[in-house]
């Protein structure tokens, strides 16, 4: 019995005793769905419910005497062998041994399905992060957002919202003048000029774009610039999508703010706005007023000289997110983005958006890692593609994705480069590969998938396993809830261990000329239930799922 099929039959329980007057509430205060949770005390049951602590008052009775009504009917459901009511009125539910191990045949049945969950459907979700600027290569600083933004995009989809993974490029303002000088001047054999971008990798961009432009020595620097401008950034951002693959991480859109400039999203930004009242001038600038909503002073839009400021491109950038019928934006911002917070939510209000249901922004903290590098390349930064190559994406991905986003964090590479049980990511990996090696024996011991007894399943460390595995869909629900991809990584370390303890305890394989029976069967299908949501979790993490170690 999976906890969805408990949830379900518990809700048509509730139904009944509503229709047959033994509970004082309308149909509708029924949900579809009541909330399932494994208890803190395994003695206390595999399941629990707070269902009657939310209801009673509603049906004019209190939580003891709804839970004892509810309880009765629970009895009777196929595959629950005890119902105890404990506390002010929680329903803790013990199911028997067959219903908890057929559990694992449904894991292996449903495949890479498993897990995911229709929590969010019908939420049209724009996540924009990393956008890191095309002025120079990936480093550690984007390093947090891309594993974590990735993992939370995945774990939104595997909750059945729609997630469009979106990168904007800063590719307009001064910056990218400072750019286009500091290759211009590399490539005439100069330094670069005061505040340029320093490193070796600003060379080699100027060999990329003279291979591209073997004459570009030969123009004026005014015609150059342009020239060179262009073919640069062109090649960094291939840098840049290139190391983001390298750590799979995948974006369905790029999007550029200079195109939003050249089609003319600022001057209608500021219009559409204007004509919702927001906007106003003094002193020859055009203002967004966004005092009116929490912000803590009005932002200029439009300068006084007759320039954009990168607030109206935020402005202008949200607004295109809403037409292009994104209902929830979520942004990832770094340590030092604080406040952006309310300016933003700000901007959702003055679109006419409510800043509580579409808008959420996210903060990240620091990063580092003990005995990094800095890049050959670059000169002042740590290169993710460093980090990559020395760590291992696996190891640098998994690393990120089992801390909360706003703990500071320090990575130690000895303990990441450790096969042993000290190191989680190995930890997690080789429990896969176990499974994967486990069946391999069992099938070459003649040991199939052709047999299933869930009552079979009825040794101590099968029903942890079991229980385990049965919480992961919710986890995953919840882990997209609350944006928080970690709660997957612990859970997956959680399995591991249960999965190594059964190992340790249940044979799959018969011992020597013992003959294949049922119990290795069936205990078969509970290790490759085990195998599959290890892989599926694995997955929402963006880290991989090893046949061998």
């Amino acid at each position: 019995m999976t906890p969805e099929e408990l949830s379900l039959a518990i809700s048509a329980c509730l139904k009944d005793a509503v229709a047959a007057g033994e509970i004082a509430l309308s149909a509708s205060a029924v949900p579809d769905e009541v909330r399932v949770e494994r208890p803190k005390n395994r003695d206390h049951g595999d399941w629990a419910t707070n269902i009657a602590l939310q209801l009673a008052k509603q049906a004019g009775t209190n939580p003891r005497e709804f839970a004892t009504i509810l309880s009765a009917r629970l009895k009777s459901i196929n595959g629950v062998s005890a119902v105890d009511i404990a506390g002010p009125g929680f329903l803790n539910i013990t199911v028997d041994a067959a219903a908890a191990g057929a559990l694992a045949k449904a894991i292996v049945e449903a495949g890479r399905e498993y897990g995911t969950n229709t929590a969010l459907a019908g939420h049209v979700v724009n996540m924009e992060f990393v956008s890191a600027n095309p002025t120079g290569p990936l480093h550690i600083g984007h390093t947090r957002w891309a594993a974590l933004g990735d993992a939370i995009a995945r774990v939104l989809r595997a909750s059945g919202a729609e997630v469009t993974a979106e990168y904007y490029i800063n590719d307009a303002g001064s910056q990218m003048n400072v750019f286009a000088n500091s290759v211009y001047s590399r490539l005439h054999g100069r330094p670069v000029p005061d505040g340029g971008y320093p490193g070796q990798y600003i060379a080699d961009l100027g060999h990329d774009v003279l291979t591209e432009h073997p004459d570009i020595r030969e123009l004026t620097e005014v015609a150059a610039l342009p020239v060179i401008r262009s073919a640069a950034y062109k090649a960094q951002m291939k840098d840049i999508k290139t190391t983001l693959a390298d750590f799979g991480v995948a974006f369905d859109v790029y999007f550029s703010e200079q195109e939003l400039h050249d089609a003319g999203a600022i001057e209608s930004a500021v219009a559409r706005l204007r004509e919702q009242g927001h906007v106003f001038d003094d002193g020859g600038a055009v203002w967004l007023r966004t005092t009116d909503f929490g912000d803590d002073k009005d932002r200029v839009m439009i300068r006084a000289n007759g320039e954009p400021t990168y607030f109206a491109a935020d402005a202008a950038y949200y607004l295109s997110k809403k037409d292009r019928g994104f209902t929830e934006k979520i942004y990832l911002l770094g340590a030092d983005h604080h406040g952006y917070i309310n300016r933003l939510k700000a901007i959702a209000a003055c679109a006419g958006d409510d800043p509580e249901v579409n808008i959420e922004v996210l903060i990240g903290q620091l990063v580092s890692v003990n005995g990094a590098k800095l890049s050959k390349r670059a000169g002042n930064i740590i290169e993710l593609k460093d980090l990559i190559s020395w760590l291992g994406k696996d190891a640098v991905r998994y690393s990120l994705a089992r801390f909360p986003a706003d703990s500071p964090l320090t990575l130690d590479p000895d303990l990441l480069k450790k096969h042993s049980n000290e190191n989680p990511v190995f930890y997690v990996q080789y429990a896969h590969a176990r499974t994967r090696g486990a069946a391999r024996n069992a099938v070459a011991a003649g040991v199939d998938r052709t047999a299933f007894d869930a009552s079979l399943l009825d040794h101590a460390t099968e029903n942890e396993l079991l229980s385990y595995l049965g919480s992961y869909p919710s986890i995953v629900a919840k882990a997209a809830e609350l944006r928080e991809p970690h709660r997957v990584a612990r859970h997956l370390e959680v399995i591991a261990g249960a999965y190594h303890r059964w190992y340790d305890a249940c044979r799959i394989a018969p011992m020597g000329d013992e003959p294949v029976t049922d119990v290795n069967r069936t205990r078969l299908w509970l290790n490759d239930a085990t195998s599959q949501v290890l892989a599926n979790g694995l997955d929402l993490l963006g880290v991989s799922a090893p046949e061998r170690m």
